[in-house]
């Protein structure tokens, strides 16, 4: 028998993770062995094969070799139903050959449809992305997206750390303690749907720009469509945890601001788009001036950010901040040294007598 036909019978033995068409519940499995939980780690150990597998003995100590199970599980086509087994044949062929065979540069999208586990730990960067399909593992994607038990709740006020046995919530029972979860924001968005559906005025995010360089690495070889896949499943729940007058800022750079245009226009519509924020981040001088590789590229010197609202009916507010300086002075001004006279100049200044100085010195 097979190592991994010796893994499924093993874990056959417990119900808890099977589902009742008799299939085994892989994320479930996955997450526990993530958790190093211990009756899934007795299960192992007490089949000799598996133990010797995935234990290592050190002075007498059995130690779990986490990295090796988990990915174990993932490179041996264990999805069996998961989209990834079938990312290289995604059935679109041209001449009768596959993209994947081809080696060709295509502009699609093959994992639409799917939801991507995600992760930016240390210890998920060395594997490849898990997309579970939304035909061929809804019983995985049920159990990803389903809510989550937070865990090790701390409270910081001006006395400093302590547990949390209960949250403060208002008339309505809604929590009105500010909230930082730490962990897969997938996880985290969905666990807190059910509390904050609805409610929520305002999202800004700024998620990793697909530049390359940044933590999210993509193993991938559809690397914008990876991308593209992470965001999607993020904005779709972040649009249910939206209100009516809620809006919803991205922030991005030109790698992906046409891509991630596009797809906000599907998701949160078209008519929902209020304006793209330019944001100044440098000038072309100095350091940059200096690293800019001559003949490829002019400089960097802006990002943006997408501005949509949850609904057409959305109103933006500006907030106006007063200020001394008036850009509508104007004055008819006696320049003595050339004996003329300066009418309507329009400059920043905040009163008459800067303006008259500024006249007179220049």
């Amino acid at each position: 028998m097979s190592l991994y036909n010796t893994l499924v019978e093993q874990f056959k033995k417990d119900q808890k993770y099977i589902n009742e068409n008799g299939e085994l519940k892989k994320w479930v499995i996955i997450q526990r062995a993530q958790n190093f939980d211990k009756e899934l780690l007795d299960l192992l150990i007490q089949n000799d094969v598996l133990k010797k597998e995935f234990f290592v003995n050190i002075q007498g100590i059995l130690i779990f070799k986490q990295n090796l199970f988990i990915d174990f599980l993932v490179q041996k086509n264990y999805f069996n139903n998961s989209y990834t087994k079938y990312k290289n044949k995604i059935g679109l062929t041209i001449d009768g050959m596959y993209l994947k065979q081809r080696n060709e540069i295509a502009l699609i999208w093959p994992f639409k449809d799917c939801i991507l586990e995600g992760g930016q730990t240390k210890e998920e960067q060395s594997r490849k992305e898990i997309f579970f399909n939304e035909i061929l593992a809804q019983d995985e994607i049920t159990q990803l997206l389903e809510p989550k038990v937070l865990t090790n709740a701390k409270r910081f006020d001006k006395d400093g750390e302590k547990l949390v046995d209960q949250f403060n919530r208002n008339e309505e029972g809604t929590i009105t303690d500010n909230l930082i979860i730490k962990g897969n924001n997938l996880l985290a968005l969905h666990s807190i749907k059910k509390e904050f559906a609805g409610k929520v005025k305002l999202i800004y995010i700024d998620p990793p720009y697909n530049t390359g360089n940044d933590e999210f690495k993509y193993n991938d070889n559809f690397n914008r469509s990876t991308w593209l896949t992470f965001m999607k499943n993020r904005f779709e729940v972040a649009k249910e945890l939206l209100s009516n007058d809620g809006s919803i800022f991205v922030q991005c750079d030109d790698n992906e601001q046409a891509y991630l245009k596009v797809l906000m226009d599907e998701i949160f519509g078209s008519d929902n788009y209020r304006e793209t924020i330019v944001v100044k981040t440098s000038t072309p001088s100095g350091v940059n001036a200096i690293n800019v590789k001559r003949g490829e590229r002019l400089f960097k010197v802006k990002e943006y950010i997408l501005f949509y609202s949850k609904t057409p009916t959305f109103r933006f507010y500006p907030i106006y901040i007063k200020s001394n300086f008036n850009y509508n002075y104007r004055y008819e001004v006696i320049k003595k040294k050339q004996g003329y006279i300066i009418k309507d100049l329009k400059l920043l200044f905040s009163n008459k007598k800067e303006l008259e100085a500024y006249a007179l010195k220049n």
